[in-house]
C-alpha cells in the first residue's frame, strides 16, 4: 500500500525503534511505537533546535520523562542530523559503552537535555527548567529584545502523573503560571501489569485544570493536524499545558499492540514482520532509513536558520545592552563564575549555628553571585536560606530571589536538577536533614549527571533537640556519603561553613552541607583551605600523636574538649577534623598521610551519626563515637551528654583503644 512521506516518516521511527530492541534483546518498543507521531511534529515542525549546534542556548528543551522509551528519543536524534547517536549507535541499543543506554542520560548524547527513567523525574526537571527559563527571562529580556524565549516540551506517561514527585511539581508549576512548559501525556492505558485501571482510575485533566494548568485531549495519536493545533493552542496559553493523546502502546503490531506484552520485551522476529507489513513497510533489512525520510526529518538546515536569527537578535541586543549581553554569555554559554566572588565571603566568628553562619554566607554571595537562586521546603525561617530584601519568585514577580517550594520537598529537588541542567543558574534547596529521604531520587540524579545544585539540610543530628528520633537524622549522612559523586560537608564552625560553602560552589556536582540548630564555638585558626582539603590538623602535639581523634560538625568541641583531657593524663592527641570525607580522599597519599599517619592505629571518630563506614578512617583497631539507635525526645544537652558526646566519653574510649593498641 502507498504510505506518504510523513507517515513513512513516522514508521521509520517505529521501525528503528522495533529493530533496536529486537537486537538488544531488551528495552521498551511498544512506547516508541505509538508515540512516534508526536515526535515527528515535535522534532520536525515545533521546536527551536539545531543538531549542528546542540548547545546552542536559544533552543527549546525536550524531555523525555518516559525514558523507558528512549528509542523514540534516539530515533529522533539520529533523524533529525544530530552526530550521535548514528545508526551504529542505535544497532548497539543497550550495550557496554554505547551512548544510547537503555534510558537516556544526558552526559551521554547531545540532544538529551535530562537523564530520564525514574517515573516522575522528567516531569519535574522539564518544570524546574520552565522555571529557570522564566527567571532568565526576567533579568535579562528587554523590550524589544527577547533574547530568552524558548521553551520545554515533553512526553509524560501514565505512570510519571502516578508517581508523587510529579503532583508535587505540576501543583507548584501552576501556583506559579510556569507557562513556558507543554507536555505530552502518553494515554495508552497500558503498564506492566496490564490495562491502567487496575491501579488508576481518576480523571488526569481534571486533576490538572485544578492544579491550574491548561488541559486539552486529543482522541488520536496519528492525528497530525489535531497535535499541531493543540500545540499551537497550549504555546499562546500562559499556563503551563498537558495534552492527553491517546495511543496505542506498540502501534501497528497485530497481536501485541494496546497490549502490556507490547511494554517492556522484544516483539520478537515473526511480529515484528507482520507489524512492519501491517505499516506498509517494504524494507526487510533491519535499521533501514529511506533516503527521502533522512532529507525530510534532517533539521539541520532549519535548526542552523533559527539559530541565525537568534544570533542575529543578540547581536542588536548586545548592540543596545553589552553588560547584560556579557553576563548572559558567562552565566548561560560558559557558566562560569564571576572574577573575584571569593572575595566576598565573610569571615564568621562567634558561637552560633552552623544554619546561621550559613544564612550569613548567602547574604554575603547574594549581590555578587545573581545566579545564585533558590529557597526551602516551607522552612526557610529555620534553615536561614532566605535572601534579604530580595523578594519571593511568584506568577507575579519572576524577579523576585527566594523561592517558596511549600512543603514539595521532591518536587524541590527535582526541580532544582532541572534548574542547574538549563543553566544559568546555580540553585540552592533546603529542608531539614532528615527530609533528605523525601529528596533523595533526585539526590542521586544529580550525582548521575553532575549537576551543581547545593542541598543545604540543617537539624543534622540529635542535637535537634525536643522534636525527638522522627526529626533526628542517624542514617542519613552515611547514606549520603554512599552516593558516587555527591560530595557532603559537615562543618564545624564558621570558618568551617564559609569554607563548606565556598567548595560546594566551586564543586562541579552536588553537595550536601549538614548544618546545625545548636550554637558551635570557634575552632581557632587554621589553613586557608583547611575544609577544601576535606580534613586537617586542628590540634597537634609536639612529637607523633599517641592518638588521633577525628571529628566532624558538632563534634568536633568534644574532640578538643578530650585532648585536654588526655594531655593532663600525658596523652598526646591530635584532633583531626574532617568535615568532608569525598573530599579527603580526592588528596594525594602524601596529604592524607600527613594527617592521618598509618603508624597511629590509635583512633577514634566521633559524629552523631551512624558509624557505617568509619572503618575506612580509624582502622581495625580504632573505635566510634556514634549512635547505635535512633535518638529521643529532650533537650540536645541532656541528649549529647547520655549518647557519649562529650569530652569526658571520647577521652574514655580513647584510652581504651590506646590500651588495645599497646596491648
Amino acid at each position: 500500500m502507498a504510505v506518504d512521506l510523513p507517515q513513512r516518516s513516522i514508521n521509520t521511527i517505529r521501525t528503528l525503534a522495533m529493530d533496536a530492541v529486537q537486537r538488544a534483546n531488551s528495552g521498551h518498543p511498544g512506547m516508541p511505537m505509538g508515540c512516534a507521531p508526536l515526535a515527528y511534529v515535535l522534532f520536525r515542525e515545533v521546536m527551536q533546535h539545531d543538531p549542528s549546534a546542540p548547545e546552542w542556548p536559544g533552543r527549546d528543551r525536550f524531555v523525555l520523562s518516559a525514558g523507558h522509551g528512549s528509542m523514540l528519543l534516539y530515533g529522533a536524534l539520529h533523524l533529525s542530523g544530530y552526530e550521535r547517536p548514528t545508526l551504529d549507535d542505535i544497532r548497539n541499543f543497550r550495550q557496554f559503552d554505547s551512548p544510547t543506554a537503555g534510558h537516556p542520560e544526558s552526559f551521554e548524547l547531545a540532544g538529551v537535555e535530562t537523564t530520564t527513567g525514574p517515573l516522575g523525574q522528567g516531569v519535574a526537571n522539564g518544570i524546574g527548567m520552565a522555571l529557570a527559563i522564566e527567571r532568565l527571562a526576567a533579568e535579562f529580556n528587554r523590550p524589544g529584545h527577547e533574547v530568552v524565549d524558548h521553551r520545554v516540551y515533553g512526553i509524560v506517561s501514565d505512570g510519571d502523573l502516578m508517581e508523587g514527585v510529579a503532583s508535587e511539581a505540576a501543583s507548584l508549576a501552576g501556583h506559579l503560571q510556569l507557562g513556558r512548559v507543554t507536555y505530552f501525556y502518553d494515554d495508552n492505558q497500558i503498564t506492566i501489569d496490564g490495562k491502567t485501571e487496575l491501579a488508576f482510575s481518576e480523571d488526569v485533566l481534571a486533576r490538572f485544570d485544578a492544579y491550574g494548568w491548561h488541559t486539552q485531549r486529543l482522541e488520536d495519536a496519528n492525528d497530525l493536524d489535531a497535535i499541531r493545533g493543540a500545540v499551537a493552542e497550549a504555546d499562546a496559553d500562559p499556563r503551563p499545558s498537558l495534552i492527553a493523546v491517546r495511543t496505542v502502546i506498540g502501534f501497528g503490531s497485530p497481536n501485541k499492540g494496546g497490549t502490556s506484552a507490547a511494554h517492556g520485551a522484544p516483539l520478537g522476529d515473526d511480529e515484528i514482520a507482520a507489524t512492519k507489513e501491517a505499516l506498509g513497510w517494504e524494507h526487510e533489512e533491519p535499521f533501514f532509513v529511506p533516503d527521502d525520510v533522512r532529507d525530510h526529518l534532517d533539521a539541520r538546515e532549519r535548526g542552523a536558520e533559527q539559530r541565525a536569527d537568534w544570533e542575529k537578535r543578540f547581536a542588536a541586543y548586545r548592540a543596545d545592552h553589552p553588560g547584560l549581553a556579557d553576563e548572559f554569555e558567562r552565566r548561560v554559554v560558559r557558566r562560569e563564575l564571576p572574577p573575584g566572588w571569593t572575595d566576598a565571603l565573610p569571615t564568621l566568628e562567634g558561637k552560633n549555628a552552623t544554619r546561621k553562619h550559613s544564612g550569613a554566607v548567602i547574604q554575603a554571595l547574594a549581590p555578587v553571585l545573581p545566579e545564585l537562586f533558590g529557597g526551602s521546603a516551607d522552612l526557610a525561617a529555620s534553615n536561614n536560606t532566605d535572601i534579604d530584601d530580595a523578594g519571593d519568585f511568584a506568577a507575579d514577580d519572576r524577579l523576585g530571589r527566594n523561592l517558596r517550594f511549600g512543603i514539595r520537598e521532591h518536587a524541590m529537588a527535582s526541580m532544582a536538577n532541572g534548574m542547574a541542567l538549563h543553566g544559568g543558574l546555580l540553585p540552592y534547596v533546603a529542608s531539614f536533614l532528615v527530609f533528605t529521604d523525601y529528596c533523595r531520587p533526585a539526590l542521586r540524579l544529580a550525582s548521575l549527571m553532575q549537576q551543581r545544585v547545593v542541598y543545604v539540610m540543617t537539624h543534622d543530628s540529635i542535637g535537634l533537640g525536643e522534636d525527638g528520633p522522627t526529626h533526628q537524622p542517624i542514617e542519613h549522612i552515611p547514606s549520603l556519603r554512599a552516593i558516587p559523586g555527591m560530595t557532603v560537608l559537615r562543618p564545624a564552625d564558621g570558618a568551617e561553613t564559609v569554607g563548606a560553602w565556598q567548595a560546594a560552589i566551586e564543586n562541579g556536582g552536588p553537595s550536601v552541607l549538614a548544618l546545625t540548630r545548636q550554637g558551635l564555638p570557634d575552632l581557632g585558626e587554621r589553613p586557608a583551605d583547611a575544609v577544601a582539603r576535606g580534613a586537617y590538623v586542628l590540634r597537634d602535639v609536639d612529637e607523633t600523636p599517641d592518638v588521633i581523634l577525628i571529628g566532624t560538625g558538632s563534634e568536633v568541641q568534644h574532640c578538643v574538649e578530650a585532648a585536654d583531657l588526655l594531655a593532663a593524663d600525658g596523652i598526646g592527641a591530635r584532633v583531626v577534623s574532617m568535615p568532608s570525607w569525598e573530599l579527603f580522599a580526592a588528596q594525594d597519599v602524601d596529604y592524607r598521610t600527613s594527617v592521618l599517619p598509618p603508624e597511629v592505629t590509635a583512633r577514634v571518630a566521633v559524629e552523631a551519626a551512624s558509624p557505617f563506614g568509619w572503618e575506612r578512617w580509624v582502622g581495625d583497631l580504632g573505635a566510634v563515637v556514634g549512635m547505635e539507635r535512633f535518638g529521643a525526645s529532650a533537650p540536645a544537652e541532656r541528649l549529647f551528654e547520655e549518647f557519649g558526646f562529650t569530652g569526658d566519653n571520647v577521652a574514655s574510649v580513647a584510652k581504651d583503644v590506646l590500651a588495645r593498641v599497646r596491648g
